[in-house]
């Protein structure tokens, strides 16, 4: 018969078992997997295989392209078969892995009286008013007219004519493959007025190989919400020239007009400013065969960095910083003339930097000196800088002079200075740009979060990913369509959106955090705890082991 106090001891030591293992169950089957899930990263989930797929995206840009007949410009069989639709399709031999295709949809169609009427009119001027007045036409679609092969709406030997509006014309011809002929001249005229292999290669100037183009394909300026240009007036002699320029008239009547035709692009601000004792970085040599002073072409970009620091235009701008300076050299360095590359002067006296601005030299009138105390009073002549500057801004965009056919008569842009053509193919640019930006920036920030593990992905952050994809995809399908204002709009919010989920900060809140910082937080914690509980666990499994193996007591 067992003693009473072995009876207790026996019991404790069941009531202690008992506890390790109630201790162990709750630290393993209710510690551990709280402890785990509340110290987990969050990870919203994103549309990975969407992504993945806007690599392997192709791109179908429809132009609309409506081309009218009148009486005579085609055999009369030819135009019993009016109306019908023919589409001319090919692909931009582009190195990039989105495939680009232009689709010209052409509908053909016989002229309206109203139309008649105006192709018949005595220049083409009058035309162009009368056939503007009721017609409005879709952002990207075009109208050629095909008027008579003997009309004299257009100088003999001209075969077409390319308008400031989104209006064409074209000879027509009295052949049995008249249709053929002219649609060859009509997808002439609408290719100069809308895509360009070169045009789109501009716009993809940073997706693409460097030694597929040239630093001078490279000038348009990146896509953005808003643009702000800053006109700066540098007078590094102010005791010899006191230098006035009427900025505010000629921005209200040169700049601002251009501005507002292409105010779809972007939004704009102006500002101006003068900068005394502000010199150039280079100093210009002397030319005794013409006793001045010029800049090389080669010393022209060491001009820029030293200018740039007293502008301060771009420390504070969200947006991209145009800057347009207007240079007076002082009188020791003038007269000062830009040679180019072959040593020759420059006819502007200015020069571009891409996606920077231009600068522009303005000597003063040798005349000026005779006889006049310093400082000589200077009064520049805005409509020549503004000349300079209005084209240098032209360049900055993209929007340079167009490839017109061979024998097309064109006439030029208005008094804003950009054709309404010209700000459709603009906008055909950019929203490639802007598709292209938005499937890198979500490929990478996918390649990114799928590499590191510990990066938090919140859900708004998430919400972000899925309207950039969306965006992208409802632009590459507006596109298709021809509908050009929408495609554009839902590019830009395909750009915003996913920049503004890769730029997120709270990506950044775990990167910094390794594997080998979590073991020596935890440790500490969990080690006093954890030691007694393990070391019971093992006596108890000895234990139990021992009395499997004790044999049983016979009498």
């Amino acid at each position: 018969m067992a003693a009473p106090g072995e009876a207790a001891t026996d019991l404790e030591v069941i009531r202690g078992k008992r506890a390790a293992l109630f201790f162990a169950a709750v630290a393993i089957l209710l510690g551990l997997p709280l402890w785990w899930k509340t110290t987990e990263t969050y990870r919203a989930p994103l549309p990975y295989s969407q992504i993945s797929g806007l690599n392997a995206l192709q791109l179908r840009l429809t132009v609309r392209v409506t081309v009218v007949f009148t009486r005579e410009s085609v055999p009369l069989d030819d135009q019993e078969k009016l109306p019908f639709t023919v589409v001319h399709e090919r692909e931009i031999p582009l190195k990039y892995k989105m495939k680009i295709k232009c689709r010209f949809q052409k509908a053909y169609r016989r002229a309206l009286e109203r139309e008649e009427e105006a192709l018949s009119l005595g220049s083409m001027q009058e035309a162009e008013t009368m056939l503007a007045e009721p017609q409005e036409q879709a952002e990207g679609s075009l109208t050629v007219y095909v008027i008579s092969e003997n009309s004299s709406l257009l100088p003999q030997e001209m075969m077409s004519y390319i308008g400031p509006e989104r209006t064409a014309v074209v000879r027509g011809i009295t052949h049995r493959e008249a249709f053929h002929i002219v649609g060859r001249r009509v997808i002439q005229v609408a290719q100069a007025m809308s895509l360009t292999e070169d045009v789109l290669a501009a716009a993809l100037a940073d997706h693409l190989p460097e030694d597929k183009w040239s630093s001078d394909k490279r000038r348009p300026l990146k896509s953005s919400l808003g643009y702000e240009i800053t006109f700066s007036l540098l007078n590094p002699d102010p005791k010899s020239h006191d230098v006035h320029w009427d900025i505010k008239g000629a921005v209200r009547r040169y700049v601002q007009p251009f501005l507002s035709a292409l105010s779809a692009a972007g939004n704009f601000s102006v500002d101006s400013q003068i900068l005394y004792y502000a010199v150039l970085g280079v100093n210009p040599r002397f030319d005794p065969a013409s006793s001045s002073y010029y800049l090389a072409a080669h010393s022209l970009p060491h001009v820029i960095n030293p200018v740039e620091s007293r502008l301060g235009s771009s420390a504070a701008s969200l947006y991209p910083v145009l800057n347009f300076l207007l240079y007076v050299p002082e009188l020791a360095h003038s007269p000062l003339y830009i040679q180019d590359k072959d040593g020759a002067p420059v006819a502007t006296n200015a020069f571009h930097s891409p996606r920077w601005g231009g600068i522009m030299v303005y000597n003063v009138d040798p005349k000026g000196y005779n006889g006049s105390e310093l400082p000589v009073r200077v009064e520049v002549d805005m409509v020549r800088v503004m000349e300079v500057f209005l084209a240098q801004l032209r360049l900055l965009f993209g929007i340079g002079q167009p490839q017109i056919p061979l024998k097309c008569l064109f006439s030029g842009p208005k008094s804003e200075g950009l054709t309404i053509w010209e700000l459709d193919r603009l906008l055909w640019a950019r929203s490639v740009e802007n598709v292209a930006t938005a499937t890198t920036t979500l490929t990478s920030l996918a390649q990114l979060l799928g590499k590191i593990s510990n990066i938090v992905i919140k859900d708004d952050v998430a919400s972000e990913v899925y309207r950039a994809v969306a965006a992208v995809q409802k632009a590459a399908e507006e596109l298709a369509a021809g509908h050009l204002a929408s495609a554009f709009i839902a590019s830009q919010e395909a750009v915003t959106s996913s920049e503004r989920a890769f730029f997120d900060p709270s990506l950044l809140h775990l990167l910094y955090f390794p594997d080998d910082q979590k073991f020596a937080i935890y440790i500490p914690l969990f080690l006093p705890m954890a030691v007694p509980i393990l070391l019971s666990l093992v006596k108890i499994f000895l234990e139990t082991r021992k009395s499997w193996k004790k044999p049983e007591k016979r009498d």
